[in-house]
């Protein structure tokens, strides 16, 4: 019984599959000979693969732009346009998610056969779609239950704030019912993981900074699964995207497209998925600015040190204003102006930090950013001054230690192939993230010993 079913769930996608193929050739999206679209043989749900050799630079698959969802494409577009005031919020996204609210459960979609390749945005299981309990068991210290908490809180303010007044506005398009806040959460998983925005131009220096470009669905594009080590990539121009191979790609091997340089906490957190080690090069570990300040309260030996570090803090919170944590690759440190200004005022002299709040922070840095760069990389942090390198490591050590234990146990399931097939998707995707970051974190302890 159980074996029929899944047959006919695997019918039902190349059902699906073929009728988004058949939309792409009405649509003229051009899709090279030497590809194909695959459930079977892919990394996830769908994938590309090569049916030939592909050299660089060939062109795998060209979309016109009017094959794009987007506000203004989309069926609704000129009543988003007339109301844009109105549909302003901190996301930037209300706009694509009303259209995307409206062609997900039009019949008469132009994006229906497109859309329907995702009949259950569930299956994204982003960590949006996990417990509470499961998210803070399995990810606790890495960031992402903290993300997760702010996205879900944004979402249902959004909705309820911008959204719902303005479906209330146009019964005859949007239904509360039917347009729930679960399914309007549930699309923004999906924008999440599938959209794309356009780069901006490259600005003059005498012009404002322009606000970045809306998020868009792409279809085909979206197919494409994400690596580090990527070997395609999506170009923009005046009339079309194309999807342009970087390396040569052999017959049989899948397309790989990239989401940028993506840590496995990030690729979680917005795609539902992450790299197994040691593959993502990308990986990074948050040391957060809070645990450097109790290292440096910590280290006081007096009530009136200890009110000194405060005020430092109180002063550094200003100057690093959206720093929450300083970030670390396997390479160093990736915020190091942030870390050494922080550096600096924690550890500076009481007559310095006079100095410093009377002329309200440094006239010229000695050191250029180079230099910095350099003292913060892996090479560079075993010559930093002893002083700093006690406040890192105790910063470090206090990351380790808000993952709440377990460090043997997931260093032996890393190891021990036949326990990790026997976790589930949560659970594997969970310690790959926790895994990397402790891995990160440990070494950094390790250079920063004195």
């Amino acid at each position: 019984m159980a074996t029929a079913a899944k047959r006919q769930k695997v019918d039902e996608g190349a059902d699906l599959l073929h009728g988004f193929l058949q939309w792409c050739d009405t649509v003229g999206l051009h899709l090279s000979k030497k590809v194909c679209v695959r459930k079977e043989g892919t990394v996830a749900d769908y994938g590309m693969l090569a049916k030939e050799d592909i050299e660089e630079g060939e062109v795998l698959f060209t979309i016109p732009r009017s094959a794009l969802l987007y506000q203004r494409t989309t069926a609704v577009s000129a009543l988003l346009e007339k109301e844009a005031e109105s549909l302003q919020s901190s996301s930037s996204w209300v706009p694509l998610l009303l259209a995307l609210l409206h062609e997900y459960t039009s019949p008469q979609s132009h994006w229906k056969p497109y859309l329907s390749l995702w009949p259950d945005f569930r299956r994204l299981d982003h960590p949006m779609f996990w417990s509470k309990e499961e998210r803070d068991e399995l990810l606790r210290g890495t960031g992402v239950p903290e993300a997760v908490d702010k996205d879900l809180s944004n979402i249902q303010r959004e909705y309820e704030d911008v959204v719902l007044p303005f479906m209330i506005r146009h019964p005859d398009l949007w239904n509360p019912k039917r347009h729930t806040g679960e399914l309007y959460t549930e699309l923004v998983a999906f924008v999440m993981a599938y959209s794309f925005q356009e780069p901006q131009e490259d600005e003059d220096e005498d012009e404002e900074e322009k606000p970045p470009n809306p998020p868009m669905m792409v279809p085909m594009a979206d197919i494409l699964n994400h690596v580090s080590n990527h070997n395609a990539n999506l170009e923009f121009s005046a009339d079309s995207l194309k999807m342009v191979s970087v390396r040569r790609i052999r017959a049989g091997e899948e397309v790989f497209n990239t989401y940028g340089q993506m840590a496995n906490w990030q690729l979680l957190h917005m795609y539902g998925f992450t790299e197994p080690y040691p593959n993502n090069s990308n990986d990074t570990a948050d040391v957060p600015a809070a645990n450097l300040h109790k290292a440096a309260v910590q280290a006081a030996q007096s009530d009136s040190e200890r009110a000194m570090m405060e005020e430092r803090w109180e002063m550094l919170s200003e100057t690093m204003q959206d720093r929450e944590a300083f970030i670390f690759s396997e390479h160093g440190c990736l915020t190091d102006s942030e870390l050494h200004t922080a550096l600096k005022i924690f550890c500076m002299s009481e007559e310095e930090f006079s100095d410093f709040k009377e002329n309200e922070g440094w006239e010229e840095d000695d050191e250029d950013e180079e230099q910095i760069s350099q003292a913060f990389s892996n090479d560079g942090l075993p010559g930093l001054k002893p002083s700093w390198k006690r406040l890192i490591h105790e910063a470090a050590r206090l990351t380790v230690q808000s993952y709440g234990g377990g460090e043997d146990r997931d260093r032996v399931l890393m190891k021990d192939e036949e326990a990790l097939k026997g976790l589930n998707s949560r659970q594997q995707r969970a310690l790959q993230v926790r895994f990397g970051q402790r891995r990160i974190l440990c070494r950094l302890m390790e250079l920063t010993e004195s």
